[in-house]
């Protein structure tokens, strides 16, 4: 089909493609046109990467919104939100507005109303529906991109369940879903009333074949010599000869740990192939990986992208993999070893795609990864216009291995999607926002609402639906977060609360406990009478339980399968003279550690016995009562929440970001992902205290743990990293030198600024201008040598003092803005 022949999209769009050389549409995207897609039919698009799908969305948004409509793309992770908002911006130049939002849960992004196409995270889209954004009534075409992930246990409820809302709220709404790798996409197409176009085409080849000895195999029976040359490995036998050819690899293997070793022993591989222009570039961005933070992860991601080369995985900050896809895609890097995190969307294509580590660790063993996740994988080789072919390689050891390869992985069609909508998660927390949202206002509405998703369409136990709902309605009920009055479902105002959050019902119960807790032995400290009851007249959540809705998934049970019952609230006793007044940073930060929505750091060796001396040394300051030694898992849980909540203790300590790495044996990016969680249920914490009426000191210890985790400060800087450009380093420099306040920055000795900013000029006087000085110039200003103590007392690291080590005086955040 000729492009000029698309019915229904903007003249100028196919103008734009024919500008770009695309004259006629692929196969599969022709299979989508007559199959209704610009006519506002839905349509479910099983077709392999690199054959067109985003072109297919492309043509779906535009048409819809050629006749008055407005469109939603929503994306699994935010890095492709991004990704696609730049690719779609191409569109305002013929009237089309883009917008994207991924992050803050409690707004109901009114601006987006008046953009044509928006694109979102799901999670996101969920949380505008929960919020009552009104343009989601105007919707008339959605894209689910990578719809395959509703089989994924944590990301999958939160996309099924905004489908099939969004399908409430406009009956006529057009769904368009995309994946590569959907071994039942008949099923979903049936799900959503689309038309199925299923394809195996793709505009260049891609072979698929394992590597065993020194022969490559293919799937289409052929094969080539890739000689292993004396003790080298495999996967650096494939990339030296890809290298030759003047492709690029993304190796794949199964830890962080080997993503890091296979890629300082790869890059070594790459460094010869390397022009000196090459070698000049890869420094500068060397340096700019450098600079993200000053961990040891950061050098050592630095190190080996020198060489041309890199790893990638969670553990890394943001900006950290934003510049590793972006030089990949530049073909500045000609190798990445990632875990299989970089196979989720991100456009990283690449010439070979060598699968090392087809097993990972699954709890109790190796386990063989599924299919699906070895063909995502796979489809990251090869693209149209920057490779004249693609190969996806697996290594085999032996030869059994190799034909058991071949029949697992090469052969094989994925697996089924399958809804994990009954995980225990996923169904408190959407049935809590169905009530709190309006979808449902009694058990009927919520049984109607429910036999709408993917979990029902796929359900053949009799009565498992309602079972399960029943289950989680109790469960609603008895945490005061939802009332049943004579059959008639409303969210109460702690549960619209909770909703609106996006917090996990039971992460909002143990909250709320933890607190109540606090403000029962405060209350017996005074000798004043605070019960838990009397905090509130309307709400209540005065314990949590938990449940059991399959019987592979109990998340919250003890191993004998006991699951924990509501705890009444502590009862100070004779210790009550040694608890503190309020909760402390640290007893709030372990209280947070302890909900769903917080992954904890596990115990590694020698760690339980740490944290259990540490647990008894500071139990006076944690929130709750502590399950005993002989509890294993809980007990185990406990000591997991201590941990984390040492690490965000140790950051709000002002321990630089390098010692806590290290300490805690964690990347940048999971530092940072720690933070922002804190930073987020602190914050719902403090919400959720006011709507359940604790009183003013607890919501005031909350307040300021939160503020001190967002700038990773102690309190005698809360003030000064409120002023605009003061981060948790510059605070400290300021304070050393006898700046404590803003009103101080507005009448000290600009001398006295200038000398502990280390002769900044201009960020000495961006930061008077936003205190409020009247006269901010720092024009013949001389910095004060006097102002600055000759050994300034940088913050303490407190496990550091304990084994006598000296403190760091380098501070460093998250981002000193």
């Amino acid at each position: 089909m000729k492009t000029a022949d698309v019915p229904g999209v903007p003249a100028p769009f196919v103008e734009q493609l024919h500008s770009e050389g695309i004259e006629e549409l692929y196969p599969p995207q022709a299979a989508a046109v007559e199959a209704g897609i610009t006519d506002g039919k839905s349509v479910v698009a099983s077709i392999p990467t690199a054959s067109g799908k985003t072109l297919i969305a492309t043509l779906a948004m535009l048409s819809a919104v050629e006749r008055g409509g407005k469109a939603l793309y929503i994306v699994p992770l935010r890095a492709l939100a991004s990704e696609k908002k730049a690719e779609f911006e191409a569109f305002e130049q013929f009237g089309v507005s883009v917008g994207v939002s991924t992050g803050n849960y409690e707004s109901e992004g009114g601006w987006l109303g008046e953009k044509d196409i928006v694109v979102a995270t799901s999670e996101k889209v969920d949380s505008l529906v929960r919020n009552g954004a009104p343009w989601i009534d105007d919707l008339t075409c959605v894209v689910a991109d990578e719809v395959h992930l509703i089989d994924d246990r944590h990301r999958g409820p939160t996309l099924e369940v905004t489908l099939a809302k969004l399908r409430q709220v406009n009956p006529n709404l057009q769904v368009v879903a995309l994946s590569a790798t959907v071994g039942n996409a008949g099923d979903i197409a049936d799900w959503l009333d689309a038309e199925l176009v299923d394809d195996d085409w793709r505009p260049i080849e891609l072979r698929k074949g394992v590597h065993f000895g020194n022969a490559l195999s293919f799937d289409d029976g052929s094969q080539r010599e890739v000689r292993v040359k004396g003790s080298e490995k495999q996967e650096a036998a494939l990339l030296r000869d890809v290298l030759e050819d003047g492709g690029s690899s993304l190796v794949f293997v199964n830890s962080r740990r080997n993503a890091e070793a296979a890629a300082r022993r790869l890059a070594d591989e790459v460094e010869p192939f390397l022009t000196p222009d090459e070698k000049s570039d890869l420094r500068e961005l060397a340096a700019e990986v450098r600079d993200v933070s000053d961990s040891d992860t950061s050098d050592d991601l630095a190190d080996v992208v020198a060489k041309g080369g890199a790893f990638h995985h969670a553990g890394l900050a943001r900006e950290h993999r934003a510049l590793v896809e972006d030089a990949f895609r530049d073909r500045k890097l000609r190798v990445i070893c990632a875990t299989p995190t970089l196979a989720a969307g991100v456009n990283t294509p690449s010439r070979r795609v060598i699968v090392r580590d087809w097993r990972r660790y699954d709890g109790s063993g190796m386990a063989p990864l599924s299919v699906l996740e070895v063909h995502q994988m796979m489809g990251r080789a090869g693209r149209p216009g920057r490779d004249p072919y693609g190969e996806a390689v697996l290594l085999a050891s032996n030869h059994d291995e190799r034909e058991e390869l071949f029949d697992r992985y090469v052969y094989a069609e994925p697996e089924p999607v399958r809804s994990k909508l009954a995980a225990q998660p996923a169904m408190r927390t959407h049935v809590l926002a169905t009530i709190a949202s309006g979808f449902a206002r009694d058990r009927d509405g919520l049984l109607g609402f429910l036999e709408q998703t993917l979990y029902a369409e796929q359900s053949t136990e009799e009565g498992r639906l309602e079972q399960v709902a029943d289950q989680v309605l109790d469960y609603l009920v008895q945490n005061g977060f939802v009332e049943n009055d004579d059959g008639e479902l409303q969210a109460t105002n702690v549960g619209h609360t909770v909703s609106q959050l996006y917090l996990d019902p039971m992460s909002a119960a143990t909250i709320i406990d933890g607190l109540r807790w606090a403000a029962e032995r405060e209350s017996e400290t005074a000798g004043t009478d605070t019960s838990a009851g009397s905090f509130t007249a309307t709400d209540s959540a005065a314990g949590f339980q938990t449940y059991s809705l399959d019987g592979d998934d109990g998340d919250e049970a003890d191993d004998d399968g006991e699951t924990e019952q509501a705890e009444p609230v502590a009862d100070a006793g004779d210790d009550a003279d040694d608890r503190p007044e309020k909760p402390t940073a640290l007893g709030l930060y372990q209280l947070i550690s302890r909900t769903p929505d917080m992954y904890e750091l596990y115990l590694k060796s020698g760690d339980r016995e740490q944290y259990a001396e540490e647990f008894y040394e500071r139990e006076t300051e944690l929130l709750g009562h502590p399950p005993s030694e002989y509890e294993e898992n809980r007990w185990e849980d406990w000591l997991s929440a201590l941990k984390t909540a040492r690490l965000l203790e140790d950051w709000a300590n002002e321990v630089d970001e390098a010692r806590i790495t290290e300490t805690y044996e964690v990347g940048p990016g999971d530092l940072r992902g720690k933070v922002e969680t804190a930073e987020w249920l602190l914050g719902a914490a403090e919400r959720v205290a006011g709507e359940v009426g604790l009183p003013g000191p607890i919501t005031r210890g909350v307040r300021d743990a939160k503020k001190r985790v967002e700038d990773g400060v102690r309190e005698e800087l809360l003030e000064l990293v409120s002023v605009r450009g003061i981060g948790r380093k510059r605070a400290r420099q300021l304070y050393d030198a006898g700046i404590e306040t803003p009103a101080d920055l507005r009448s000290v000795e600009k001398g006295v600024v200038l000398a502990a900013l280390d002769g900044r000029r201009k960020t000495a006087e961006n930061i008077l201008e936003n205190a409020g000085r009247e006269d901010p110039s720092m024009d013949e200003v001389r910095a004060d040598p006097t102002a600055v103590p000759d050994d300034p007392g940088s913050t303490p690291d407190s496990r550091a003092d304990e084994q006598g080590q000296e403190s760091e005086q380098s501070q460093t955040s998250l981002g000193d803005f």
